[in-house]
């Protein structure tokens, strides 16, 4: 199947309805999907994707609300994905397009898009991901990724995306959180946000500390800037330590090679997905996996056994 040449064609020339429903087809894994996305993949590399996650409540939305008003008062183009949890009930993302960002829903050089797992197969790492080329391919100058927490998902999504922020507030023990969850590794900047409250010092004197216990293999010193989103303070620093890395990672060989290990795990997770549906689709009949799970939970079976009868079915040793 190839994609529909008009739909690409409308995507490339930054039709809203277009880009909408080329991201529906890949949260709805639609056969078609993978066509656009190799249509377009040749059109992307050109905007900035910057990934910010943090623990509940650092107020990442308002952070987000505000970079991406700076950035249009500078007349980038802007798009916006926030990865929300999923209804159980609709499938859909709660919080739906975002109705705190009323001010940019109006503005027709913004795009905005919640997502949701839904439960696919690939997951949300990679259905966001391929979100965010889309955008890209349209001309998106920058696109923004809101993630919900601090779990994989979030970090594998954060990983991918060309800046990396952590956003922390004073006073949560967000430190120790951050640096349990791995977070200290991906983090190109950290913001204090909430900078108002206090314990705020501590909480950079102690961000500072861990950053000093590990070095990056590209050079790069991981900046720490304080903000208060909600009264658009330290808006303007943050918005310089992005494009200040952005240039870096640019400038600087080290920086390939963590282009390439983004692209090697993507690779992997494709090949993965494949495989899995594969197994799925080819070697289960409708409902089989339940039982085998069934026969597993109630120690009839072990799981090794099964995954190599399942694997032999489609001929993987």
């Amino acid at each position: 199947m190839t994609a529909s040449p008009s739909l690409v064609e409308r995507i490339l020339a930054r039709d809203v309805r277009a880009i909408a429903r080329a991201i529906s087809k890949i949260e709805n894994d639609t056969p078609d999907a993978n066509e656009i996305l190799k249509a377009l993949f040749g059109q992307t590399g050109r905007g900035l994707a910057i990934g910010i996650t943090g623990a509940p409540g650092a107020g990442k939305s308002t952070l987000v609300d505000k970079l991406a008003l700076h950035y249009r008062a500078l007349g980038k183009l802007v798009g916006i994905i926030a990865v929300d949890p999923s209804s159980p009930f609709s499938g859909g993302a709660i919080l739906g397009d975002r109705i705190r960002m009323q001010t940019l829903a109006n503005d027709p050089n913004v795009f905005i898009r919640s997502m949701a797992t839904r439960g696919n197969l690939g997951g949300l790492a990679r259905a966001t991901v391929d979100a965010v080329a889309v955008l890209d391919a349209a001309g998106y100058d920058r696109i923004l990724i809101e993630t919900v927490g601090v779990g994989q998902d979030e970090v594998d999504i954060v990983k991918a995306a060309d800046v990396s922020v952590v956003v922390l507030v004073p006073g949560m023990g967000d430190d120790i959180q951050a640096m349990k969850a791995g977070i200290m590794e991906i983090g190109d900047i950290f913001v204090i946000n909430k900078a108002e409250r206090e314990g705020v010092e501590r909480a950079e004197r102690e961000l500072n500390a861990l950053l000093e216990m590990s070095e990056r293999s590209d050079g790069w010193k991981p900046p720490i800037v304080r903000t208060v989103a909600t009264q658009n303070r330290g808006i303007a620093e943050f918005t310089a330590a992005i494009e200040s890395y952005g240039s870096f990672r640019q400038q600087h060989t080290a920086s390939l090679v963590r282009r390439a290990s983004v692209a090697e795990n993507r690779l992997v997770e494709l090949l993965r997905e494949k495989l899995l549906r594969r197994a799925l689709n080819e070697a289960l009949a409708p409902g089989q996996l339940q039982e085998l799970a069934d026969s597993v939970a109630s120690r009839k079976r072990d799981p090794y056994s099964i995954v190599e009868e399942i694997s032999g079915r489609i001929q993987i040793k």
